[in-house]
């Protein structure tokens, strides 16, 4: 038996109930089988506490815990994918949550770092407690005021100090003798987002795919609702649709499930919206409406669902005199003037434009071409190059300003969302990009007033939202092992991507 579940060395922190695997499948069984043996304690109690125990001490629940350990001897250089492998010697590790929604996510990281490392993995418990909230979704619905402190006394709450994003921000110094971080995010702290989901977006994170469309305009959510529904309708692809309310349209010729769910009465903050593919690899659309704050909020959230690639298709100011409203623009640059993450990514720090994902876009685009222009060259109503994001919803009114920075930045397009998603997407290892279509241009006259918008731009809407779904379809087919470039992983990067 290895010294390290002897006793002999403790490597693993306060881990407990160590085992040893050399089997991804394995593994995931006996972390499924910890997860579902706490959290069934955590229930437990809560029932009785519901059936009228307000006092007796609850066993707390605890999260899975997944390491390894890594020798010089170890460390592999080769490989086509930016992770799965560990660039340094010592022993890592991290909590796990939710194993029925993380399946193949979890069983591919694993199986690689066997793979790269030829050492095993070790499964056990962590010290790290299951909090109520986290646990059971409704846990206060049926509590009274009076209960509320006899439930904090009894149960463990989520901890703010230890749910932060320290290891996505390269500022995580772990503790002299306790592992280094295996995954970007903690089991708390994965969990935290997938409670925030569901308030803000009006659906389960079970529903949510991992090529995700971030829109500004209500306009893409309705062609997208009637799309969708009819690919589940008409077609094989998708095994359903699903709407906010957990309102879900099965594919009838892949399921005798009847549709379930009932909308809600008034729509959620961002509204979410699923085409439900096989192992989550479907297409989600979220309605971020306007505004930096907003899609900073829903990417925190969605980047602990480890997504292939998000896209931002909404409208934005064309800012030179050639563009026309319904022209395209593609962010090959961005000017960060949104300022919401500042603090967590210093606005000096570049983000780089993704290949695959800036190929993925022009190619879709060139496809739309035959349909949009007759055949003309895309480039006609096509333009590639800065975008500038901007926190002030009325920036016309600092036109004299901020015309001397458009000049110098050479921007060609303003918006408010654009940039903080990108820089989101850099945070967080989620390759990102964004294709804008023109709905007015202010500095030139043209201000989006009723009445203004022609059926040109009309019609630019809905192919502008098919050539977003064209890009995250062609990108899946191509495969994602090319998506998550290295360019978006420091040089201490945890295993996981």
């Amino acid at each position: 038996m290895s010294e390290f579940l002897t006793g002999t060395a403790q490597p693993h922190g306060n881990a407990t109930d160590l085992q040893e695997f050399t089997d991804a499948e394995a593994a995931f069984d006996y972390i499924k089988s910890l997860y579902e043996a706490n959290i069934a304690k955590v229930k437990h109690r809560f029932a009785r506490f519901e059936a009228g125990d307000k006092t007796s001490p609850a066993e707390p629940g605890y999260y899975p815990y997944l390491g390894l350990t890594v020798e010089s001897t170890d460390i592999t250089r080769s490989g086509k994918r930016s992770y799965g492998k560990i660039d340094a010697a010592g022993t890592f590790g991290t909590t796990l949550t939710q194993p029925d929604l993380f399946e193949s996510y979890y069983k591919e990281q694993i199986r690689l770092i066997l793979k790269n490392h030829q050492r095993p993995v070790y499964v056990g418990l962590s010290n790290r407690q299951m909090p109520l909230p986290f646990v059971i979704e409704a846990a206060s619905s049926n509590v009274s005021a009076d209960d509320i402190p006899a439930l904090q006394a009894i149960f463990t709450m989520p901890e703010l100090a230890n749910i932060n994003d320290s290891i996505a921000n390269g500022t995580f110094v772990p503790a002299e003798g306790l592992p280094r971080p295996l995954a970007l995010f903690t089991a708390e702290r994965v969990d935290y987002s997938l409670a925030r989901l569901s308030h803000y977006t009006g659906t389960v994170p079970e529903y949510f795919q991992r090529f995700v469309l971030f829109t500004n305009y209500q306009r893409y959510v309705d062609e997208f609702i009637e799309y969708g529904k009819k690919q589940v309708l008409e077609g094989d692809e998708y095994h359903a649709f699903v709407e906010p309310g957990n309102v879900v349209t099965p594919n009838p010729q892949l399921t005798d499930r009847p549709p379930t769910g009932t909308p809600p009465g008034h729509l959620p903050q961002m509204p979410a919206y699923h085409l439900v593919g096989e192992r989550h690899m479907g297409i989600t659309l979220v309605n971020i409406g306007v505004g930096p704050s907003n899609a900073k909020t829903i990417t925190d959230h969605i980047a602990v669902l480890r997504p292939h690639c998000w896209l931002m298709v909404g409208h934005c100011g064309g800012l030179r005199h050639t563009q026309r409203l319904g022209d395209f623009v593609l962010a090959h640059a961005y000017v960060r003037e949104d300022h919401v993450l500042d603090e967590d990514l210093h606005p000096s720090i570049p983000l780089p434009a993704i290949a695959e994902i800036q190929v993925a876009l022009t190619d879709a685009v060139a496809r739309a071409a035959d349909l949009s222009t007759g055949g003309a060259d895309i480039k006609e109503h096509f333009r590639t190059g800065t975008v500038y994001t901007t926190d002030d919803r009325d920036w016309e009114l600092r036109h004299k300003d901020l015309a001397i920075r458009f000049n110098q930045s050479r921007a060609i397009a303003v918006d408010m969302e654009s940039a903080t998603i990108a820089a989101n997407g850099f945070r967080f290892r989620v390759p990102y990009g964004t294709l804008l279509c023109v709905s007015d241009k202010p500095i030139h006259g043209e201000i989006k007033l009723p009445g203004m918008a022609n059926k040109f731009y009309q019609d630019r809407t809905a192919k502008h939202l098919h050539i977003g779904i064209d890009t995250l379809r062609q990108l899946r087919l191509r495969g994602v092992e090319s998506l998550h470039s290295r360019k978006l992983r420091s040089f201490d990067e945890p295993a996981f991507r």
